[in-house]
């Protein structure tokens, strides 16, 4: 089963020094990319939302490998901040060695936070259906180094 280590790195400039290092561990070029918010977005018609259709392709290929949504939300947020996404695919134990590369150059660390249901200000509570037990799951970034976390997919 593939099995995909993904590091978000706060300095882009990080990068290439960190693609380089996982592919001396024996990662082949093609399952190793780094990734960056584009500097222009491309429209692609009328209705066309390019940042939103960035972001919502990275969120949806997030998903396919086994990011959580407070996950996949707190990479992109990262990615707004310039930071960059470095993803290595292989088996078992080569995605661990890279897993512990990103590590070592400083991955981000992302969580999953579980909270209350945020109140708007202004906004009457009887107009509101009321919502018992209601939770928000956000993603945010934690801090910097140990960070890089492995999908199964």
């Amino acid at each position: 089963m593939p099995k995909t280590a993904v590091g978000l790195f706060e300095n882009a400039g990080l990068v290439d020094n960190v693609v380089r290092d996982i592919e001396a561990l024996g990662f082949p070029r093609k399952e190793v990319r780094a990734m960056e918010e584009p500097a222009s977005f491309d429209v692609t018609g009328v209705m066309s939302f390019p940042r939103l259709d960035f972001e919502v392709a990275l969120v949806r290929e997030l998903a396919r490998i086994g990011v959580t949504k407070p996950q996949a939300q707190a990479y992109v947020a990262g990615l707004r901040r310039g930071g960059a996404l470095v993803f290595a695919t292989g088996l078992d134990e080569k995605v661990g060695a890279a897993v512990d590369m990103m590590n070592r150059h400083g991955a981000v660390a992302v969580e999953e936070i579980v909270g209350g249901e945020p109140s708007l200000p202004g906004v009457a509570g009887e107009i509101m259906t009321p919502v018992q037990n209601s939770t928000v799951q956000a993603g945010r970034v934690r801090q910097s180094g140990g960070g890089a976390a492995c999908f199964v997919w």
